[in-house]
């Protein structure tokens, strides 16, 4: 199964009954820039699952982004999330400054694309 389906079928279980999953991508806490042992001990995965009512961020632990195994934070689906440019795209969430890497990219301006933002 490819990744983003296993996000979308694991996040599915934290999700109102009214909602459906628009968009969802991948995230991680720390830069792999930091080095192996470091990166290792220090990062944790996130999942956004941006929904047509909501954005929610989920917990899927040190080892992968393919299984949500709690929720961290709910956005407005008004947060815009983007632009994103560069190799790594920082999205603050709470206390954390969570790293899309630039494969998800074009998730975020979809999510972007697809959420009702104020003028």
């Amino acid at each position: 199964m490819a990744l983003r389906d296993s996000m979308r079928d694991t996040a599915a279980s934290y999700l109102r009954p009214s909602e459906r999953v628009q968009v969802v991508f991948g995230a991680q806490t720390r830069s792999a820039f930091i080095g192996g042992i470091l990166f290792i001990v220090l990062n944790k995965y996130r999942i956004f699952a941006v929904t047509n009512e909501r954005i929610l961020v989920l917990d899927s632990g040190k080892w992968g982004m393919k299984k949500a195994i709690g929720v961290l934070a709910e956005l407005p689906r008004s947060t815009r999330l983007g632009p994103a440019s560069g190799v790594w795209h920082v999205i603050p969430v709470n206390d954390e400054n969570l790293r899309v890497h630039r494969r998800f990219f074009k998730d975020i301006e979809a999510a972007d694309a697809n959420g009702s933002f104020a003028p």
